[in-house]
């Protein structure tokens, strides 16, 4: 693979809880997950149940190439629809898996802490323990960088204020943005490779005048992937507001990427309520005001 490969692949959409079924065959029905491939480096963020069907990819290119699997997972939060595929994520079965494993601190419980409780017996038949891979967790914070060099190297966690240049030169940069539009909080990724960057902004919300946080993290994204759960019409139900539960509509979505210069917009954390035809009638309408702007859909991948 080029050292310029700088690509992300979509396996779960959906916000929430899965939808399968034929009404969402087209954007899809899995929860939140991504494949990034930036240089030689294998990058997955979130682990919704769209880590599942990576995974068994991931364990089909290995028997046929035998090469062994060593994967950066970065993990936005930890609430089910982010995590609940990842005791079904098959790499992690293989002995041969290097799995590099990051996230939030969930309040106030370390996120190696907040995997194993998921685990526990009797609500699943074997441990984290038990999963044969060799998995490094570690708690990060939004003052620290995750820096990729060789894959066959450990990655570096830094102090973006002290110890930047002590990392440098990378191949692949992860920065983290703690958002607190979310209950119990979120973080918003940036990765950067070469010139090029992408950001990862799930369950976010807006506020007034725009996520200015944000738009500031995100400026010259060439590619911007933001939470859009939400039509401006259900957001500001008078009956059954959305207010405060720490997603955005797709014009706060396009407020941020305008604000930040953002070349392409991908809407993303669809609701399990919203089918093919409703996302299309939001595309439709989001591309109106902002062009650049596509719903994220399972299978769909997208160069940076």
């Amino acid at each position: 693979m080029s050292q310029q490969t700088f690509s992300v692949t979509f396996w779960g959409v959906r916000g929430g809880y899965p939808k399968p079924g034929p009404t969402t065959n087209k954007f899809g029905g899995n929860t939140t997950c991504l494949e990034v491939r930036a240089g030689r480096h294998l990058i997955i963020i979130d682990a919704g149940t769209g880590i599942i069907s990576l995974g068994e990819q991931l364990v089909a290119q290995h028997q046929i190439d035998g090469k062994p699997i060593i994967a950066t997972l970065l993990f936005t939060h930890t609430h089910h629809d982010h995590t609940q595929g990842f005791p079904f994520f098959a790499p992690a079965r293989l002995g041969s898996s290097v799995l590099y494993i990051f996230g939030p601190k969930a309040f106030p419980d370390d996120l190696e802490y907040v995997l194993a409780r998921a685990m526990l017996p009797p609500v699943f038949p074997i441990s984290l323990d038990e999963l044969k891979s060799m998995k490094i967790i570690r708690n990060i914070f939004d003052n620290q960088m995750i820096v990729l060099t060789d894959p066959s190297e450990p990655p570096q966690v830094c102090n973006v204020y002290r110890e930047a240049e002590e990392c440098d030169p990378a191949e692949v940069r992860v920065l983290a943005m703690r958002s607190y539009a979310h209950p119990q909080g979120v973080f918003v990724y940036r990765i950067e490779t070469g010139n090029k960057k992408m950001i990862f902004a799930t369950d976010v919300e807006g506020y007034a005048g725009g996520d200015q946080q944000l738009i500031q993290f995100a400026r010259g994204a060439d590619l911007l992937i933001h939470d859009a759960e939400y039509t401006p019409e259900e957001y500001l139900d008078k009956k059954s507001s959305r207010q405060g539960w720490g997603h955005s509509t797709w014009e706060m979505a396009i407020e941020v990427a305008r604000g930040a210069g953002a070349r392409r917009l991908v809407l993303t954390h669809h609701n399990a309520h919203h089918d093919d035809a409703f996302l299309e009638e939001v595309e439709r309408q989001a591309q109106a005001v902002f062009p650049a702007t596509i719903m994220a859909r399972e299978g769909l991948t997208l160069e940076v």
